[in-house]
C-alpha cells in the first residue's frame, strides 16, 4: 500500500495576517526607547541601535531569554541603564504587524 502524504496542508499566514489594535509603545517615565537589533553578540547580548541615536549592548534579561527569540534587524523596547548609558535591558521584542502599526503612526522614522 503506497501512502501519500499531505504536502501544502497547513495554513498559510499570507491572508490571514491579524489586526492589531493595540500596540505597547516606550513609556518615557520608564526611560525606554526604540532600538533595532543590529548584530547578536552572544550570550544573551545583542547590540542595539536606539531610536536616540546611542548605540547600545543590550542584555536579555534571564526571565525574557527563552520566550523572546530575537534576530538581527529586529524593533525593541530598551531601557537604557541609569549607571552606564553605554547598555540597555531589552523588555520587549514587537512582531510584524506591530511593526506595521508603528510605521504608520509615526513611531519608527
Amino acid at each position: 500500500m503506497i501512502r501519500k502524504r499531505n504536502v501544502g496542508s497547513h495554513k498559510s499566514a499570507v491572508g490571514n495576517t491579524p489586526e492589531v489594535t493595540r500596540v505597547r509603545t516606550p513609556r518615557k517615565d520608564r526611560n525606554e526607547v526604540l532600538a533595532t537589533v543590529s548584530s547578536l553578540l552572544g550570550s544573551k547580548r545583542v547590540t542595539l541601535q536606539c531610536m536616540d541615536g546611542v548605540v547600545r549592548m543590550g542584555r536579555i534579561p534571564g526571565s525574557k531569554n527563552k520566550r523572546m527569540w530575537i534576530r538581527e534587524g529586529d524593533i525593541v523596547i530598551a531601557n537604557p541603564w541609569e549607571i552606564q548609558d553605554s547598555k540597555a535591558d531589552v523588555t520587549w521584542k514587537y512582531t510584524r504587524p506591530q511593526i506595521e502599526w508603528l510605521e504608520r503612526k509615526g513611531y519608527l522614522n
